[in-house]
């Protein structure tokens, strides 16, 4: 068996919704990082960027488990002395972005500070609420709920 090496001009991406209302968040970051970088597909090039263009409707419901809705802390420094702030998913979910919980999360599963991540990442669509603007590109509906019974929170 020969090991294939696709090129970046033999990629063919396809658009993909999902619906994030009541799914659990680290689940559903998982799947959409797979399918960011393309580990999915049985000709996966690491080096390439071969990964489906996600789209994410109803961020806004998404759902943590347990009591990681409250009790989970988000931490970023400014870079002056003494600049640590923290943040839970709670105030970022009831402000004003709250697909940044559902992005971040994606983010954070992708491959650090190189361009290929960027790349990757800004094939990535969140919106918070059920309309989204790429009818265009005839996307296909994932149904990424009923894949698994553990991928909704009752």
């Amino acid at each position: 068996m020969k090991t294939i090496s696709v090129k970046p001009a033999d990629v063919e991406k396809k658009w993909i919704v999902i619906d994030a209302e009541g799914a659990v968040v680290g689940r559903l970051a998982a799947f959409v990082a797979t399918r960011l970088r393309g580990k999915h597909r049985p000709d996966y090039t690491p080096h390439v960027d071969m990964g489906d263009n996600v789209i994410i409707v109803n961020a806004e419901k998404i759902v943590f488990t347990g009591n990681k809705r409250d009790d989970k802390r988000y931490y970023h420094h400014t870079g002056h002395p003494g600049g640590i702030k923290e943040t839970s998913p709670a105030k970022i979910l009831d402000g004003r972005f709250p697909e940044r919980v559902v992005e971040k999360a994606v983010q954070r599963m992708l491959p650090k500070d190189s361009p290929l991540a960027r790349q990757q990442f800004s094939n990535l669509r969140v919106y918070a609420g059920p309309d989204h603007k790429h009818e265009a590109q005839q996307p296909d509906v994932v149904d990424f709920k009923s894949m698994n019974s553990k991928n909704t929170r009752g």
